[in-house]
């Protein structure tokens, strides 16, 4: 098998970022700050049912042992193997705001070590739990993280701007999992993991705020260039677009949530249609967001139509 490995991002170099980064290092401080007091600390073991646990040698995992719906295992994989790709984020993360010390060092090395625990607390449950085959999960993590994940900028905007979509909609995925998985102890655990991701999505919004304020123009072109490319992390996984979809069908996380609960609050904060003194580009870049939104709008309220006609589907988690 041939191995991708996709090149290391160049630091923030550009005399542009490097200024911006300058700029918006003081508020990231803050910012950083104030996480560390609001953030608590939590353990992955006080989560897992230990209880439940059998030696594998003694009894192999069968396809009868999962407790959770094929929907919800299916969610729970992507999730997990979309954590487990943490190595591939701190190398794009630090390769836009990392370098020397600082504000912004500091943040990578406190969101790379708060979210390294995510992938710890679901792997035990589900090996635990045995609702996953736990070999056919090892080879698909080692697929993954050979394969890695790679973005085509490493332009700090950019990535500010792809990152506060991309916790709030990886936190909504969470959160949605547990409370379709009709099991106590996993929604108790996603509902923990969403907390961590909710005050990061808060921190990277934030700083995207400070930024729109700064460099107005130039934010409202990042930010609908990553509207309007978005793709969740997980991307990668084998038979991905087979399993989003079976996830959107079920209202896990669908086109609806995307276009409410992740897109458009960003939008709401950063006020992209009341700035005003744009350039042309960022005026031109507004309205395609503009006609953009209608579409994924519609999007939208034809998976809801289909869900409706769907025996067996459940109403959005």
């Amino acid at each position: 098998m041939s191995i991708h490995l996709p090149p290391a991002p160049e630091p923030a170099t550009d005399p542009d970022d490097r200024a911006l980064l300058h700029e918006l290092e003081p508020e990231a401080g803050r910012l950083y700050d104030r996480h560390a007091k609001v953030a608590q600390e939590w353990f992955p073991h006080d989560y897992i049912p230990y209880s439940l646990g059998r030696d594998f040698d003694k009894e192999p995992w069968t396809p009868d042992q999962p407790r959770l719906s094929g929907v919800a295992r299916t969610s729970f994989e992507v999730n997990l193997l979309t954590e487990d790709n943490l190595p591939s984020y701190h190398r794009l993360i630090h390769g836009m705001f990392g370098s020397g010390d600082g504000a912004w060092i500091n943040w990578v090395g406190r969101w790379t070590a708060e979210e390294g625990r995510h992938a710890i607390v679901l792997r035990d449950y589900l090996v635990v739990t045995r609702n996953l085959d736990p070999i056919a999960l090892e080879r698909s993590r080692m697929h993954m993280l050979q394969n890695g994940y790679d973005r085509p900028t490493t332009d700090p905007l950019r990535g500010l701007a792809y990152v506060a979509l991309q916790e709030v909609a990886t936190r909504a995925s969470h959160r949605n999992t547990g409370q379709y998985s009709d099991d106590p102890v996993a929604d108790k655990i996603m509902l923990r993991i969403s907390t961590d991701e909710n005050l990061h999505a808060t921190f990277y919004r934030d700083v995207l705020a400070a930024a729109a304020e700064a460099y107005p123009s130039e934010t409202v072109e990042a930010v609908v260039a990553e509207i309007m490319c978005f793709e969740m992390p997980g991307a990668g996984i084998v038979g991905f677009r087979r399993k989003a979809a079976e996830i959107a069908l079920a209202g896990i996380y669908d086109t609806r949530i995307h276009h409410d609960e992740v897109v458009m609050p960003l939008v709401r904060k950063l006020r992209i249609f009341e700035l005003e003194g744009l350039t042309a580009e960022a005026e031109a870049a507004r309205t395609d967001l503009a006609a953009f939104l209608v579409s994924l709008d519609a999007s939208a309220k034809r998976l809801e139509e289909r869900r409706a006609r769907t025996p067996g589907a459940r109403p959005q988690a």
